[in-house]
């Protein structure tokens, strides 16, 4: 099966570089349907013609982003050298907020270009 998911500039070209293999998201409904070997294409936001298609080779399910930064490498959910010190689970509050955190939990989507 095929998923859609759109990713702002950034996360998309550190994907589209390998650097970013784990994508971060809510797992709600739509999520809940990601089986591993399932293909996810990735729109760019900016340039909606600039996909990448990967494939989902791991589900990490967790209760909240701050257990799931616990838990996996953030160089590898798209963090970089620079921020890495930096990194909060509430920078995830951007996109999500704490009340559907509870309700639906979270993932990290572990992913491979193909």
């Amino acid at each position: 099966m095929e998923h859609i998911m759109k990713l702002n500039p950034s996360p998309f070209q550190r994907i589209q570089s390998g650097k970013k293999t784990i994508e971060l998201r809510l797992n709600d409904e739509k999520r809940k349907k990601i089986q591993i070997g399932d293909r996810i294409r990735f729109f760019n936001t900016d340039n909606p013609s600039e996909t990448l298609v990967a494939e989902v080779i791991n589900l990490f399910v967790f209760d909240s982003f701050e257990a799931l930064y616990r838990k996996l490498p953030l160089l590898e959910c798209g963090y970089t050298e620079q921020n890495i010190k930096t990194a909060s689970p509430k920078d995830m509050e951007e996109y999500y907020t704490k009340e559907l955190q509870e309700q639906y939990g979270v993932v990290g989507i572990q992913i491979k270009l193909i």
